[in-house]
């Protein structure tokens, strides 16, 4: 088995899970954002927020984990279960570029300064929300009366 499909093997089927880390990785990026030598890892820290919230709700809505850490394209995924999705394609395109920019040296690097970070912090807090306030209301749904359920 190679190692890509083991990854996507080990990995957590649980959407909580997969929640849970990006509320992890949102912290994260507010302890780091305190320190003006840690900006890459803030904005790393923030778009692994949104990919793991956008895992999340995909999971949820579809029952499959999907792969890629294209945020853009996770977004439209999620689109596809609720429009109200569309109002982050742009806020994603901007966070996609600190997936590999902000973790290797590049000849052309990404320079980022305290209002750049602060932006991508507030996006992905903001998209953060919204992405939980929609799990909420997904599992409102599909919610059971407990008399309801087979015991």
């Amino acid at each position: 088995m190679s190692r890509h499909r083991y990854a996507a093997y080990a990995d957590s089927k649980r959407y909580y899970d997969w929640l849970s880390r990006a509320g992890e990785d949102l912290i994260s990026a507010g302890i780091l954002r305190k320190n003006d030598n840690c900006y890459k890892a803030v904005a790393f820290h923030c778009q692994q927020t949104i990919e793991k919230a956008l895992k999340s709700y995909i999971l949820l809505k579809s029952g499959e984990l999907v792969d890629g850490h294209n945020l853009t394209w996770l977004c439209k995924r999620a689109v596809r279960y609720d429009q109200k999705f569309t109002v982050w394609l742009n806020e994603s395109a901007n966070l996609n570029r600190c997936y590999i920019e902000t973790r290797y040296p590049a000849d052309i690097p990404l320079d980022l300064d305290y209002r750049d970070i602060m932006a991508y912090y507030r996006t992905a807090r903001d998209m953060y929300r919204f992405i939980c306030e929609e799990v909420d209301r997904a599992l409102n749904l599909h919610k059971v009366h407990p008399r309801q359920r087979n015991v």
